[in-house]
């Protein structure tokens, strides 16, 4: 039998408000997304005055990187290179910058989505979050 790590509540609500804090210090309304292993949502936050439309896509990227344990600027470029058959996956909607997979020792943990503002942005968030939320685990 093998050990499994997993996200907590806690660790979740950590990474929205490492995620929240440094999109308010760069003056940025987004919606954040976490999600467990599978890509099921842990916990999310949409900030004030961020786009509607925001809080669905950031839980599409999230979901989307949970599922390929890979960051979901993979897909958009594969997309932007010519690849259209992923269009036609629908199991992953989230197909554009902003999902981070978070990874503790290896193992896939959950994922990350941030939309609303320049999708390097986004993912600049989630990254952010993720830096912070593995240093703590040290």
């Amino acid at each position: 039998m093998q050990t499994k790590h997993y996200l907590t509540l806690i660790d979740a609500k950590f990474l929205l408000e490492q995620a929240y804090q440094y999109a308010l210090a760069q003056n940025f309304n987004v919606s954040i997304a976490v999600v467990d292993d599978s890509g099921h949502l842990l916990a999310m936050k949409r900030m004030d005055g961020a786009s509607p439309m925001t809080a669905n896509l950031c839980l599409e990227k999230a979901k989307c990187s949970a599922i390929s344990r890979r960051p979901s600027k993979l897909f958009e470029d594969l997309i932007k290179n010519g690849q259209m058959g992923f269009l036609t996956m629908h199991s992953f909607a989230g197909m554009l910058e902003g999902g981070e997979p978070i990874l503790y020792q290896g193992q896939l943990v959950g994922a990350m989505g941030v939309s609303g503002v320049k999708s390097v942005q986004d993912a600049e968030i989630a990254q952010y979050a993720i830096t912070q939320f593995l240093a703590q685990q040290l």
